[in-house]
């Protein structure tokens, strides 16, 4: 069972940025991992994954361009860079993880095994 703990979600104006990290509990360098968010009154969506092997990111269209997904190996930790924010960025962030090894974009929350508890970000206009 592979616990992910997500943190730097926060308040921000719109315009401005915040990194979001996740911290899995095990080892989790070859596994496929996405971030999802989920606004009120809105089913989870996808925001942005990285693959299991040569880790190749992919964004849902909506934070093209403004949101980067990241892994840092070394520090076993999983990053969402999010810049240029909306109003409509609002919502809780969750990571996910699946222990898929390959080049597979995986977009869909049943694809994944393991779920964070989220984390809010709220942007103000």
């Amino acid at each position: 069972q592979v616990q992910l703990v997500e943190s730097g979600g926060g308040l921000v104006q719109a315009g401005g940025s915040l990194r979001l990290s996740c911290e899995p509990s095990t080892r989790t360098s070859s596994y496929a991992m996405g971030w999802f968010r989920q606004a009120p009154g809105k089913e989870r969506e996808f925001v942005a994954g990285v693959t299991g092997r040569y880790d190749n990111t992919y964004y849902a269209d909506s934070v093209k361009g403004r949101f980067t997904i990241s892994r840092d190996n070394t520090k076993n930790t999983v990053y969402l860079q999010m810049n240029s924010l909306k109003s409509e960025d609002t919502a809780v962030y969750y990571c996910a993880a699946t222990p898929r090894v390959g080049s597979s974009w995986y977009w869909n929350d049943y694809e994944y095994h393991y779920w964070g508890q989220g984390t809010q970000v709220t942007v103000s206009s």
